[in-house]
């Protein structure tokens, strides 16, 4: 009864801790939900703060980004584009990749294996400077292009379904050669459909890669209406802060396909993380 009692007592105890670390972890985007209802003057004489009367609250700073703040939807619009593309274009030749190093025994495999290992040690910020020179050398500076080439196989990506391929059977694969089936046949018809809960872990992480990512296409992108969410709001920020109408609420709006995309995937999302790092 006593062991009962205590292990009812521990499982409320963490309960209550997990409670109190999500609500500490969400505080950060609750306080910028309630700012964004907030009109900016009152935010910059006052601050972030949670003592403002009802009156004082409106949908002011979203109806001026509905209806005024075009250059904050074309940059809505790019983030979308190349959020899409590079998760569409990772999965796609990372899968492959991850693939043939985990289920194909050929020459040099475990060599190609260190060098992905050794790129995913290697700190992005390093390797910004050889990308920008090839982005200049093949003219693709200021383009969608120059922003998605270097995220289209990703060394995480590759990684993460190389330990999730290992788990896949072989003999699926050798059944489906004496039943006459193509390499590319195998993949795309048999493999691929069983890498679906990594591929759904995946969508999610480098969405959220290419989401948020602000110093690649703050390199790589010049004009105006290129420029991506991160970079556009960030933009916006200037010593008098005339524009943190646009700021907070548009902050606020950059969360809503995160979420989506999180919602979309999650049934996948436990099992494809647990699953890809238990396998090797």
């Amino acid at each position: 009864m006593a062991k009962n009692t205590r292990k009812k007592g521990l499982i409320i105890l963490a309960n209550i801790s997990i409670i109190l670390v999500a609500l500490i972890a969400l505080f950060p985007i609750i306080s910028l939900i309630f700012s964004s209802f907030i009109p900016s003057s009152l935010l910059m004489r006052n601050g972030i703060t949670f003592s403002v009367s009802m009156d004082q609250i409106s949908l002011g700073n979203y109806e001026f980004i509905f209806t005024q703040a075009a250059e904050y939807w074309t940059w809505y619009g790019n983030s979308m584009l190349i959020s899409a593309l590079t998760i569409v274009l990772s999965l796609f030749f990372s899968s492959m990749v991850g693939y043939a190093l985990a289920l194909y025994d050929f020459k040099g495999r475990n060599f190609f294996f260190l060098l992905v290992l050794l790129i995913l040690m290697i700190p992005f910020e390093i390797l910004m400077l050889p990308l920008f020179q090839l982005m200049i050398n093949t003219q693709l500076v200021n383009t969608y292009l120059a922003v998605i080439l270097p995220l289209i196989v990703a060394p995480i990506a590759v990684f993460f379904f190389r330990q999730y391929a290992l788990g896949l059977p072989k003999e699926l694969m050798d059944a489906a050669r004496i039943d006459g089936a193509t390499e590319y046949g195998i993949f795309f018809r048999i493999m691929l459909p069983l890498m679906g809960p990594s591929l759904a872990a995946m969508a999610i992480l480098l969405g959220l890669m290419s989401w948020n990512n602000f110093l690649w296409p703050l390199l790589v992108l010049r004009s105006n209406d290129m420029f991506t969410l991160p970079i556009g709001l960030a933009a916006l920020l200037t010593p008098y802060g005339n524009n943190y109408d646009i700021l907070i609420a548009g902050s606020v709006m950059t969360i809503i396909p995160i979420v989506i995309l999180f919602l979309f995937f999650q049934r996948y999302f436990v099992s494809g993380v647990t699953m890809g790092s238990v396998k090797g």
